[in-house]
């Protein structure tokens, strides 16, 4: 994307391939909710595939998005790379994070936990697991934490560049290792080439052969399990929808106008707002964020960093308004 031309975030993708929502018997869910509500009645389309799979890659898909940078698009990308990856996406649960047959008659509710400090002494763990599925992110540190925090995950979220970072960053805290479980699936935010190489490599359960990444092993990070279930990827129509309807921020008219992205808490959280019946949001930024630390497992309280790539105060707008219309919950204290 380039920094002064916004167009990028405006136009709307309206050649996304619509897909068909499994349907849901939840008689409160949000997207009744949404629907009701005169402003985000008008911002929400739920008919916008949430993931890429390989069906998704036709011709007319490759020449819309290599038109738009990552990660709302291809531009600069090899189609080599993204038409080897997105062909082992292959199977129908590429295709759909969860599936609500198995909830037939009840509400399927998510937790998406963020790493805000305000989760240092809240004790909501047994809360959060509570939920049927439950997304973390990042550097989602559990041990010594589970009465705040919860112990179950279902899925993590994260672009190759924020796991690895995290890793470094907060191993001193602890957080050695992402999430890992058979039942556990990982959501890979295609931000850069090097999400769509180490995503074909840990769907072969091989080394990376090329890139910024090459000769890493993905199965010190996903476990031994390749399969191509195990793994989801976010749709470039999807994030950009996102940011041009909901987080479209001041920055990308400014000189970091070319690195702006939505947080990977902000993509998880909209995208289970996409795909739960009800939705619940821990850890994420609130008015008084500056009472909290940074992270909820730091020892001694650290501001929250705002970085130029990501508008926090324009997500935690969206967060308390969706909250104050009962789309979503938003635990503040």
């Amino acid at each position: 994307m380039n920094s002064g031309k916004p167009s990028k975030y405006s136009s709307e993708s309206s050649k996304a391939e619509p897909i068909k929502k499994q349907a849901s018997r939840c008689p409160q869910s949000l997207m009744s909710k949404v629907k009701a509500d005169p402003r985000f009645g008008k911002l929400f389309r739920f008919r916008i595939p949430v993931l890429m799979w390989e069906r998704h890659f036709t011709p007319e898909t490759w020449h819309r998005l290599k038109e738009r940078s990552v990660p709302y698009g291809w531009q600069s990308l090899s189609y080599t790379v993204i038409a080897s990856t997105l062909h082992l996406l292959n199977d129908s649960a590429n295709s759909w994070l969860v599936n609500k047959a198995g909830f037939p008659e009840s509400c399927v509710s998510c937790a998406v936990v963020g790493n805000g400090g305000i989760l240092n002494g809240s004790r909501q763990g047994k809360e959060i697991d509570a939920h049927d599925f439950v997304f973390r992110l990042n550097g989602a540190v559990i041990k010594g934490f589970e009465d705040d925090v919860g112990t179950k995950t279902s899925f993590y979220g994260f672009t190759v560049n924020t796991m690895k970072n995290s890793l470094i960053a907060y191993g001193e805290y602890g957080f050695t290792q992402i999430p890992q479980s058979k039942d556990l699936r990982y959501i890979f935010i295609p931000s850069d080439m090097r999400d769509y190489i180490m995503l074909k490599s840990a769907i072969l359960g091989s080394p990376v052969q090329e890139g910024h990444d090459k000769g890493d092993d993905p199965q010190r990070y996903f476990g031994p399990e390749a399969s191509a279930k195990k793994f989801k990827l976010l749709h470039p129509d999807f994030i950009h929808y996102l940011t041009s309807r909901f987080l479209r921020s001041e920055i990308i008219n400014s000189q970091y106008g070319y690195l702006y992205m939505p947080s990977t808490g902000a993509l998880m959280l909209l995208t289970a707002l996409h795909t739960c019946d009800q939705v619940s949001a821990y850890g994420f930024i609130t008015d008084n964020y500056q009472k909290f630390s940074d992270h909820y497992y730091e020892r001694e309280k650290k501001p929250l960093v705002f970085y130029a790539n990501h508008d926090m105060l324009l997500e935690a707008e969206l967060w308390k308004s969706l909250h104050r219309a009962g789309i979503m919950k938003l635990y503040q204290r």
